[in-house]
């Protein structure tokens, strides 16, 4: 407890009041005060505060702490012989929690002081308890958070290793998308305002886009020669499959990931010109981060061994994606993509 008073007469008396439960500190004037005030505020439990003093007064040091928003925890009693309205006035205005006129008897005093600093307190562990289950809370969060995306993962995994490949395509696409993200943000394309959590949201459900294969039969899906016109027109089904398949999950609407997994699922064999499948979708009628997911899908199938063929270089890939053999795509979104792509190879 901080006494400041400038008169060591009632410095002494305040202190024989409280000593047996605080540690007191004492001050002659506000500068005084306000050193001790400025070194560890949090260590206070309630400051004593006269009014009338040399250097600076207690309404001085109130208007100072206020400025700094040094007291804002801390409860403050005027306690002087001048309670002129003039002051009450100003006290009261400038944060202090009671004001206790001189002479006092002790009981009282020690009351009214007693019973702030204990509502001071109740309001610290409740704050303290607030404060202790938002931790909690946000940890079970995380922890369910991280087992959606572990499921996920595993979902998109089990997927890529039903067609016979090693899982390092959905983790491609998924760092593809990722940088490209944040790449046409950084640039200010239109539409591309995207927020880090939403950035981490769309990659996430970007390793769903091929959730419907799980629908297509072996006999088609692992293929090692050309599909027929008839086998290519049941593979091309896997857009629609999956997106009916996160259509079923509960609560869909409420998790972000599958709101932009259903578009991903869906439409990640749009394409600009309207040429894609299944919806026709023509330029800017798919949304961005679904096309470049799109891109992404395209380039690291062209760079990946498959049953059907061997890989490319990534320099044949870009040319080919330039050049329109693997559909159109817009092009300010295709060459920021290409850009991501040709940099991981540096």
């Amino acid at each position: 407890m901080l006494i400041v008073d400038d008169v060591e007469l009632n410095r002494a008396l305040l202190s024989s009041i409280f000593e047996d439960e605080y540690e007191i500190l004492e001050a002659e004037n506000g500068l005084q005060a306000l050193k001790l005030l400025e070194g560890d505020i949090s260590r206070m439990a309630a400051v004593l505060l006269d009014v009338v003093m040399p250097e600076m007064d207690g309404i001085a040091l109130l208007k100072t702490l206020k400025e700094r928003q040094l007291a804002q925890d801390v409860p403050v009693f005027l306690i002087t012989a001048d309670a002129s309205e003039k002051n009450m006035y100003l006290g009261y205005e400038l944060g202090v929690k009671d004001i206790i006129e001189k002479p006092f008897i002790p009981y009282f005093l020690k009351q009214r002081i007693d019973g702030v600093v204990e509502l001071y307190r109740t309001k610290e562990k409740l704050r303290e308890t607030v404060d202790n289950q938002a931790r909690i809370i946000e940890e079970k969060v995380r922890e369910v958070r991280d087992l959606s995306d572990s499921m996920i993962e595993a979902l998109a995994l089990a997927i890529e290793f039903r067609s016979g490949e090693t899982g390092r395509h959905v983790q491609n696409i998924r760092s593809l998308t990722a940088r490209c993200l944040r790449l046409i943000r950084d640039r200010g394309m239109a539409g591309c305002d995207f927020t880090d959590e939403q950035i981490e949201q769309i990659s996430l459900a970007s390793i769903l886009h091929d959730l419907g294969k799980i629908a297509i039969p072996d006999g088609i899906l692992n293929k090692p020669g050309r599909l027929t016109d008839e086998e290519f027109a049941i593979m091309k089904g896997h857009a629609l499959k999956g997106a009916e398949l996160l259509e079923k999950l509960p609560n869909r609407e409420r998790n972000p990931i599958f709101y932009y997994a259903y578009d991903i699922c869906r439409h990640h064999h749009e394409r600009w010109d309207g040429r894609g499948y299944p919806d026709g979708l023509k330029g800017g009628e798919n949304t961005v981060y679904t096309q470049i997911v799109a891109l992404a899908d395209v380039f690291d199938a062209l760079i990946s061994p498959r049953c059907y063929k061997a890989p490319f270089s990534r320099e044949e890939a870009v040319r080919m994606i330039r050049a329109g053999e693997c559909g159109n795509f817009q092009p300010e979104l295709r060459e920021a993509f290409l850009a991501v792509a040709l940099e991981e190879e540096r």
